[in-house]
């Protein structure tokens, strides 16, 4: 019978998460991810099977607070326009106030490791599509309140929006507040009925999203 573990799972998924997100998956070694959860390598190799599998854990844990925080940040009161670059500022702020800039770790995934591992790429894109279909949600909540053109399409300009918010958490790793807020304010922008993004009623409806 193995001796009961003497440590909190999510403690220790937590600190490996923070050393993930700073050094990368390759450049975090056993003996940093011992470091940093204060557990003995084979006990923690133990308890979680392989360093991918910390990784795993790690990345889901990631993804859960993520889009606890996109969820309470669209949920604001106000215009859809004002909640939505309010959660994008809010985002930005986190990131320039860090002592470490270390931008998103979900994005710092794709690029590390998502080109060739098929498996975290179907992971990524389905963390990917979380805050899509969060803006698109907040979008379409703004054209039944009348603050958002009911021509805009909510799932295009969602699209977009995230993407800018991944470009964003790069650029802030350089940049700072007033760069990003100008970036902000012009992406926002589209919100008030740009006319690339207007829905054509002969377009097809926007995919579904894949579950992996």
């Amino acid at each position: 019978m193995g001796r009961p573990r003497n440590f909190d799972d999510d403690v220790v998924i937590e600190r490996a998460m923070d050393a993930f997100w700073t050094h990368g998956y390759a450049n975090t070694s056993p003996a940093q991810l011992s470091e940093a959860t204060g557990i003995a390598k084979g006990s923690l190799y133990n308890a979680f099977s392989s360093k991918r599998e910390l990784f795993a854990r790690a990345l889901v844990r990631y993804d859960q607070q993520s889009s606890a925080i996109a969820a309470d940040l669209l949920a604001r009161p106000g215009s859809t326009i004002e909640c939505i670059r309010f959660a994008l500022r809010s985002i930005v702020d986190f990131d320039l106030s860090q002592p470490l800039r270390r931008g998103c770790l979900v994005a710092n995934t794709a690029v590390e490791l998502a080109g060739h591992d098929p498996e975290i790429a179907r992971t990524v894109r389905r963390m990917q599509d979380r805050p899509i279909g969060a803006l698109t949600a907040r979008i379409e909540q703004g054209r039944r309140d009348g603050d958002v053109d009911d021509d805009v399409h909510a799932r295009a300009v969602a699209e977009f929006l995230a993407n800018t918010l991944a470009g964003l958490r790069v650029m802030a790793i350089t940049y700072d507040a007033p760069t990003l807020y100008r970036i902000i304010d012009s992406a926002v922008a589209v919100l008030r009925r740009p006319p690339s993004l207007r829905a054509d009623p002969a377009d097809p409806p926007p995919p579904a999203d894949r579950a992996g």
